[in-house]
């Protein structure tokens, strides 16, 4: 296989498995402690009002729907944790998915957290770091959280890929 190919390839393998750690994450957190999870529609609304020259909306949840919007908003949210991983694996290397360390895919996990909080939230209406939220810093917190367990989902991903793909 190509070394573009490969890259390709792993991408997609430890960024869908990380971002799936990060929604198993979302679900215990729902249904152990009540803590609501991010509705994917509205990431889907938001995407789908781009190509209609609509980048900020004042709250997203008012703006009208577009078709689709779950479908959408769960495709971008995988896609983006693939983006992800093919940017972790760029920066480490494509060697480090055969023998992954903790540290590099934690700190692309944390650092992650700023998309949301300095791009999409603002552009949804929630302010810059969810400051237009009731709780803005809780919404901060829980960002950090989800976001750390992406970083954990890259590790353990990459570890389970490190298995069935050796360089």
């Amino acid at each position: 296989m190509s070394l573009d190919m490969n890259l390709a390839l792993s991408s997609i393998i430890i960024g869908t498995g990380a971002t799936m750690v990060m929604d198993l994450w979302s679900l215990f957190q729902k249904y152990a402690f009540g803590v609501p999870s991010l509705n994917y529609a509205m990431v889907g609304r938001w995407v789908g009002h781009l190509p209609r020259g609509k980048l900020t909306h004042n709250n997203i949840a008012e703006t009208p729907p577009v078709r689709a919007e779950l479908l959408v908003g769960w495709g971008v949210h995988y896609l983006i944790g693939i983006i992800f991983a093919g940017a972790l694996l760029s920066v480490v290397g494509l060697n480090w998915a055969s023998a992954p360390t903790l540290i590099p895919p934690l700190a692309i996990g944390i650092l992650s957290v700023i998309a949301p909080l300095f791009i999409m939230q603002p552009c949804m209406g929630a302010g810059v770091a969810a400051s237009k939220t009731p709780n803005p810093n809780i919404s901060r917190l829980r960002s950090l959280i989800a976001h750390t367990s992406f970083g954990i989902g890259l590790y353990l991903s990459a570890a389970f890929w490190a298995t069935f793909n050796p360089l």
